[in-house]
């Protein structure tokens, strides 16, 4: 991470607006700083290899762009930047940005976010402007900026829908219902996923070391259910092997989430069904955007998801 980066964050962490959003919670407003510059960010360009210096809201707006249906309404977008920008910062100052790269961010989202800039239209222009320079926060720092496409009607947890310990998060709403499934689509509502026996086999091995051995009809189950009802830990043949892992292991998009309402052996493959989609953590976006639709500000749908948080505005 460059140097004038690093003063530029620990400039914010000192100087911010801070504007409350938590029910029941109004706190202060502070003044805006008045000198803060908009900072530049170096980011690598994965499919080229190169590195380009750009001015964050701009990096947002790809980012925007990449993790939201640009047609949906500018408030859902505005949550979604919000979202998008506290991670960036949050990323860059805890663990300097992409490391492997020596860059702030990354076009890839398995390193970093998503990111699409070709597909920045005026709605989300509009909404990255809108919400530019805020970022959430909890106490002062940074949080974990989570959402998901689909949580299924109720907010997981950090430890239920991701298996996250590394740090406490009390600002999730854990067990928040949003509503979101009468709008979603239809395979978000209800999934079907199956896998041949060698694929889940190889898949829990690699996960927990342990090779499960013989998976019968009688040998898969979900063990541990949080308190959303969300599989945390499932027991196939002799291993068990927790719920955020398996995902990962086969697939995030075929293996749609951890909200399991069945599984069972059937002709040499283990079959599962469930709804949502995504780890159902903090923001939900299908939930963002019937709020959207009521005429839900952007600050209030981020407020809908995470509690006793600040929305702070760093620069013009």
């Amino acid at each position: 991470m460059r140097k004038d980066l690093r003063r530029v964050i620990a400039v914010l962490l000192v100087i911010t607006g801070t504007f409350g959003i938590a029910a029941g919670c109004t706190k202060q407003k502070k003044p805006v700083p008045k000198t803060m510059a908009e900072p530049t960010i170096s980011l690598y360009v994965n499919e080229t290899g190169q590195v380009k210096q750009v001015k964050i809201e701009e990096y947002i707006k790809g980012v925007v762009a990449a993790e939201m249906d640009t047609g949906w309404p500018l408030n859902a977008l505005a949550a979604q930047a919000i979202l998008a920008r506290t991670f960036t910062l949050k990323q860059i100052k805890d663990k300097g940005g992409v490391p492997k790269h020596k860059t702030d961010a990354s076009t890839s989202v398995e390193e970093f976010q998503a990111y699409a800039p070709t597909k920045i239209n005026d709605n989300v222009r509009r909404a990255v402007e809108m919400t530019r320079g805020e970022v959430v926060k909890y106490k002062g720092r940074y949080i974990n900026a989570w959402f998901s496409a689909c949580d299924g009607g109720t907010e997981a947890s950090a430890v239920e829908g991701l298996a996250y310990k590394q740090e406490q998060t009390p600002y999730i709403k854990a067990g928040v219902k949003d509503g979101c499934l009468s709008i979603t689509v239809p395979e978000n509502k209800k999934w079907t996923a199956s896998f041949p026996l060698d694929t889940i086999r190889t898949a829990v091995k690699s996960t927990t070391g342990t090779d499960p051995g013989d998976i019968g009809a009688g040998n898969v189950a979900v063990t541990k259910k949080g308190p959303s009802g969300r599989a945390e830990s499932l027991r196939i043949g002799k291993a068990t092997v927790g719920g955020p892992a398996l995902r990962l292991a086969l697939g995030s998009d075929k293996m749609r989430s951890i909200y399991i309402d069945s599984i069972s052996v059937q002709n040499g493959k283990l079959v599962m069904s469930g709804r949502g989609y995504g780890h159902g953590v903090g923001m939900c976006q299908w939930g963002a955007k019937k709020m959207a639709t009521e005429g839900k500000k952007p600050a209030e749908i981020v407020g809908f998801y995470f509690r006793d948080v600040t929305i702070e505005k760093l620069w013009k």
